[in-house]
């Protein structure tokens, strides 16, 4: 299909809250919180209990009266959240990796099923939102905990195992003992917001994607990763701090701080809108965005996306007015700028339904939107 089609034969138009991808099947949630999914299906993350590849949007009819608030798509399998903040999963994608590399072990039936499955390990916690890597998953609670599993070959778990077959909760210190309130997921990184406006990152680092270089003497070489490797612990990013928007693509990252667009990372195909295909190491200012409000961001895995209000140009004879901020500026106020954000962040938050908190929760460059 060369040219987009409207696909109205499944749902009324008007019904789709939210839009989906993985490595090769979408899935959409109606506003009655139901699943329609479509497209390759090989290791059962349609969730139809068959691998054959469906062509047209088809009714996850399993789940019918169990309502779906979000749903999200790793590369070869699918997590969704309820309503009532029960998390599932299926597709067989990691069964694999799992059974390798946890010898002696009976993995769960949510890694091995072609049909919903709950996530065990998750039975005493209420879920607020999922997010989902290429090969791992993610889950945050009412509490602000903030749970993980699948594959950790990047220490994108902040483990010293290699696969998590089950949920294990990131240790509160991780986020420097603060609630964790929105995660969002790359292919191989995360990166999560604290309550008090804090961005940390943790996962694989040689594109930039983490938003900080490495030293030599913190044991990082090419080629050499494991999750003893410092990238598997998180750390904050100061410039970051009281961030509005974030959005991860497969190996970089965009991020909307004070009404700037910043991003960094995996940059060959110019995704980080510097003007180069040069990785970017740590958040800079997107200057062709500089003097644009009301920004909403997204990543897919080799792309960007910003939607904004740009101010009109200027007529014949009459200067243009730069209100945005240079990028040696932003420079110098940064370190005064995260700490009064980190100051003023929680007490300027309005309240938030679970609906608006599981919206912050996305998959990088396996794509997520709320209509």
């Amino acid at each position: 299909m060369l040219l987009p089609q409207q696909l109205n034969d499944f749902c009324k138009p008007g019904c789709v809250r939210r839009i989906t991808g993985g490595g090769g099947h979408s899935a959409v949630v109606t506003d009655r919180g139901s699943l329609f999914v479509c497209g390759l299906n090989k290791d059962g993350q349609l969730g139809l209990g068959h691998t054959e590849d469906v062509l047209y949007f088809t009714s996850c009819r399993s789940l019918l009266g169990c309502p779906i608030q979000q749903v999200a798509c790793g590369w070869d399998f699918t997590i969704i959240l309820t309503a009532s903040g029960i998390v599932f999963q299926w597709g067989t994608g990691l069964a694999s990796s799992g059974r390798r590399l946890c010898s002696g072990q009976t993995l769960p039936l949510f890694l091995t099923a072609k049909e919903p499955s709950r996530v065990t390990g998750l039975e005493n916690s209420k879920a607020i939102c999922v997010a989902a890597g290429s090969h791992h998953s993610a889950s945050l609670t009412d509490a602000g905990k903030l749970y993980v599993w699948g594959s950790n070959k990047h220490g994108q778990l902040a483990s010293p195992a290699a696969f998590l077959p089950v949920p294990q909760k990131m240790e509160a210190h991780c986020f420097r003992n603060e609630k964790v309130t929105a995660v969002w997921s790359g292919w191989t990184h995360l990166v999560a917001q604290t309550e008090t406006g804090k961005v940390f990152t943790w996962g694989r680092a040689d594109y930039g994607q983490l938003g900080r270089k490495l030293e030599s003497h913190e044991g990082w070489t090419l080629g050499k990763q494991d999750s003893s490797l410092p990238c598997s612990t998180p750390l904050s990013l100061h410039c970051l701090t009281g961030a509005t928007e974030v959005s991860c693509g497969s190996e970089h990252n965009l991020a909307v701080i004070g009404g700037t667009c910043y991003s960094w990372g995996w940059n060959e195909h110019g995704m980080c809108g510097d003007g180069t295909e040069a990785n970017i190491w740590t958040p800079i200012p997107v200057q062709a965005l500089q003097s644009s409000s009301g920004l909403l961001v997204g990543c897919g895995a080799g792309h960007s996306l910003a939607l904004c209000h740009i101010p009109a140009l200027p007529t014949l004879g009459q200067r243009s007015k730069f209100t945005g901020p240079s990028t040696d500026a932003t420079e110098d106020a940064k370190s005064q700028d995260a700490t009064d954000k980190e100051r003023n962040w929680k007490e300027k938050q309005p309240e938030t339904s679970t609906q608006s908190q599981s919206d912050r929760c996305r998959n990088g460059g396996l794509v997520t939107d709320t209509i």
